[in-house]
């Protein structure tokens, strides 16, 4: 596997990125996958993702981590 993020909805539930028409890359190394979330998070907070948690080798790394700004 890799490094990716796992998307969560308000309530914490896991969103399948697919049905937000969204394709979350799987990376090679943290810093590729914290990178694209560099890029990509205020796409999905607009697609209503609340939280995400990044994983490697599907196990949780960090998180899950909000996406609005406080």
């Amino acid at each position: 596997m890799g490094w990716t993020w796992q998307l969560e909805d308000p309530t914490g539930a896991t969103v399948d990125p697919a049905s937000l028409g969204v394709e979350v890359p799987e990376c090679d190394n943290q810093g590729d996958a914290e990178s694209w979330l560099g890029e990509a998070w205020r796409d999905l907070l607009e697609r209503g993702i609340a939280t995400v948690t990044l994983q490697q080798d599907g196990e949780r790394v960090y998180g899950p981590m909000g996406l609005a700004a406080t």
